[in-house]
Parts: C-alpha cells; structure tokens; sequence
C-alpha cells in the first residue's frame, strides 16, 4: 500500500521550497527596478526667453 503522508509530505515540502524561492526573486527583481528609477537621469531644459 502506498505511504500516502510521506507521498503527500514531500510534495508539500516541494511546493513551499518553489513558492519561497518565487517570492525571494520577486523581492529581488523589485529591489532591483526600484534602483534603477533611482539611477535614471534628469534632464532639464532651461528655456529663455
């Protein structure tokens, strides 16, 4: 007879690693976009008239 808690540990187990590894890229790539508006550059144009 299948171990149906072990089958079903381990694919909760596999779950949660992938969800916790999708959240820390998210957080990553966040951190990442909001540096880079930070580094962006302003131009500004002086008209005179």
């Amino acid at each position: 007879m299948p171990n149906y808690k072990k089958m079903y540990l381990e694919l909760f187990n596999a779950v949660t690693d992938a969800i916790t590894q999708l959240q820390e890229v998210q957080k990553k790539t966040e951190k990442m976009y909001i540096e880079a508006e930070k580094e962006e550059k302003i131009e500004i144009k002086i008209i005179k008239e």
